[in-house]
């Protein structure tokens, strides 16, 4: 089993960052860290170049957590993915059997992620693993 854990670097993801760390290391689980962002919808040359920006966004964003998670001594997998968040949260919780997956909140309304279609409101409808938002602190 894991813990997973969607992390963009956002004051959200970074409250996360440290409440799955604790709970990896408390559980000895594994900590895989995502990152997903799906490229726009163009061809040829420019969507390479989108492609290739994202995972290097990605990489740089997900190699801090590592760093912190390192740090605690919890082992991390990390999954950069070309694909909208939910997607890769969705298909990395089901590859590494994860016990929960976890992601931070923007504080936004309910109302407002209902219709904007928030990660951690699409997650909560969405997968059948328990998911754990954390909000970003006041």
């Amino acid at each position: 089993m894991s813990i997973v854990l969607g992390y963009d670097e956002s004051p959200g993801a970074r409250r996360a960052l440290s409440l799955a760390i604790d709970l990896a290391g408390r559980l000895d689980e594994e900590l895989v860290l995502v990152f997903g962002a799906a490229p726009p919808g163009t061809v040829g040359e420019e969507a390479g170049a989108h492609a290739q920006a994202l995972a290097e966004i990605g990489g740089t964003a997900v190699a801090h957590a590592v760093e912190a998670a390192d740090a605690a001594g919890v082992r991390t997998v990390v999954e950069v993915l070309p694909a909208k968040p939910v997607d890769a949260l969705l298909d990395a919780a089901e590859r590494h059997d994860a016990r929960v997956v976890v992601v931070g909140t923007y504080g936004e309304t309910p109302l407002r992620g209902a219709i904007l279609g928030s990660v951690p409101h699409k997650l909560l409808h969405l997968s059948p693993r328990p998911v754990l938002c954390v909000p970003a602190e006041a």
